[in-house]
């Protein structure tokens, strides 16, 4: 991971994560910029999503912190996160998996299942333009094993095949997961039920 030290308005120094710029095809183009400036330039970026789910066929949804910049309290993918500088999609994926919802996995459990574009600015400025790396990753895990880091995680929850369904069938009026993702979703039931039967 390549980090930064940048001074905070309030005088403290932050590490500050680096991302590379892709390109179109979502290959590294050699330069790596803070994350801050990824968002307010609206760079071409990886990230890596993780998707957990049980031999039943219920699924992780994490519950994002109220805190956060973007979709606060909305309900989304099991754990997500930027690919840093140098790093790959698989080892991404374990890092987020630990720092968000403290559970080992490895890279040889992850089941890539696709790369899906995401290009969204919001009202406070930010313009997040992404390539989700996607995984799927079973567990036996009960929701009790979980850790949530407080900064990225409000709160976790399993819902069932039909469950995600409903949800979906009256997304953006349910204020639950985010609207503009909702065949991304679709995608994500359809790899999974290829999983488990």
């Amino acid at each position: 991971m390549i980090t930064e030290l940048s001074r905070s308005a309030g005088g403290f120094y932050n590490m500050e994560e680096y991302i590379d710029i892709v390109d179109k095809d979502g290959n590294p183009t050699g330069t790596s910029v803070p994350k801050s400036e990824i968002h307010s330039k609206g760079h071409l970026h990886n990230t890596a999503h993780v998707w957990f789910f049980t031999s039943e066929g219920n699924i992780l949804l994490q519950q994002r912190a109220a805190s956060k910049a973007i979709r606060p309290l909305l309900w989304d993918v099991s754990v997500a996160g930027h690919i840093d500088a140098g790093e790959t999609p698989e080892q991404a994926a374990v890092r987020e998996a630990k720092e968000e919802i403290g559970v080992g996995i490895t890279e040889d459990e992850l089941i890539k299942i696709g790369v899906f574009e995401c290009f969204q600015s919001y009202p406070n400025g930010m313009i997040d333009n992404e390539f989700h790396h996607t995984f799927i990753v079973e567990t036996t895990l009960k929701i009790s094993h979980f850790i949530p880091q407080k900064e990225e995680v409000e709160d976790l929850k399993f819902v069932s095949m039909l469950e995600f369904h409903d949800i979906l069938d009256q997304i953006g009026e349910n204020n639950h997961l985010i609207p503009s993702n909702k065949s991304y979703y679709e995608q994500i039931i359809e790899a999974i039920l290829d999983e488990i039967t």
